[in-house]
């Protein structure tokens, strides 16, 4: 395998194996046409959901959630957020996944009732996936796709043949203590030979979960891909990081409108915002909201946890 420079990079010493924790990688099958990722989630795994609630089952799906958008980030060039959202009426209402163009990420889970493992269908009901790339200061742009499927894997590889027209492969895991995964994909604007792609495709799904969970970057491409030519360039690390702010909430409660505020502070003397991706609180007593009323918003910098 040829590796490219291996810098800025964390390990943790488990028995024998040193292992990256909150990292992508990037690698790319030289003369062949097809690129690749691979993500670990720990720490920052830890973090973005120590504020949701749910079984084992939702819990996991927000870990696969999170790092499919981290490996999507990574796909295209972009300032701004991509975010992904599955909606439906069953068990599973809302997942949402997020991560700027700086692998900052977090994310939430809403569920009611048991929610049983399988497809899905079978765990959201009825729904779609959306796939958002917001730059801040233009048109989103947005990618819909049914929200069917054995797993979040099978859903998001029918978004890219639809809308992008390329062979993808996605795998993702997640358990209590790490979420990983790893993502193949055809180069656009590539001729590459059918047979390369199903060949590295066919070595691809040997993979196993303990592999992609316990296995550091290296050690997982080499005994999957150690007969092929490959690039694995710098690590690039990721870490949990909330874009709340008392300064967005203020736009919110704004656009609300006077009179439900007003509401709200007759009958509960205050406003109190709980920000559903960290747990921050946000409390607002009269003054407060007669000044972002009348004055507009404060202008101290976005704080971000």
């Amino acid at each position: 395998m040829a590796y490219g420079m291996l810098e800025n990079r964390m390990t943790i010493f488990n028995g024998n194996t040193m292992i990256e924790q909150d990292f992508l990688r990037r690698f790319l099958f030289e003369d062949l046409g097809v690129r690749g990722e691979w993500v670990n989630l720990t720490t920052s795994w830890q973090a973005a959901k120590q504020h949701q609630q749910g079984s084992d089952v939702v819990q996991q799906l927000l870990g696969q959630a999170l790092v499919a958008v981290v490996m999507l980030s990574a796909t295209i060039k972009f300032k701004g957020s991509m975010i992904l959202q599955a909606q439906g009426d069953g068990d599973i209402t809302t997942l949402v996944a997020q991560s700027t163009d700086e692998r900052k990420i977090r994310g939430l889970v809403r569920s009611h009732g048991e929610v049983v493992a399988g497809s899905l269908e079978t765990m959201f009901g009825q729904g779609r996936l959306v796939l958002t790339v917001d730059s801040g200061n233009a048109q989103p742009y947005q990618g819909v796709v049914p929200l069917q499927g054995d797993h979040l894997a099978a859903a998001l590889e029918t978004y890219f043949v639809q809308s992008e027209q390329l062979n993808t492969r996605l795998w993702l895991f997640a358990n209590d203590h790490v979420a990983a995964g790893l993502l193949l994909q055809e180069l656009p604007a590539q001729n590459g030979d059918k047979a390369d792609w199903q060949r590295i495709e066919m070595l691809a799904n040997t993979i196993t979960e303990q592999e992609l969970l316990t296995l550091d970057c290296e050690q997982l491409l080499y005994r999957l891909f150690h007969e092929e030519k490959v690039r694995l360039f710098d690590a690039e690390p990721v870490e949990f990081q909330c874009a709340c702010s008392r300064q967005r909430i203020e736009r919110t409660l704004r656009a609300m409108g006077r009179a439900e505020l007003e509401g709200i502070l007759e009958e509960r003397g205050g406003v109190e915002v709980i920000c559903e991706f960290c747990g921050e609180h946000y409390q607002f007593d009269k003054i407060d909201v007669e000044h972002f009323l009348t004055q507009g918003v404060t202008h101290d910098s976005d704080t971000l946890h």
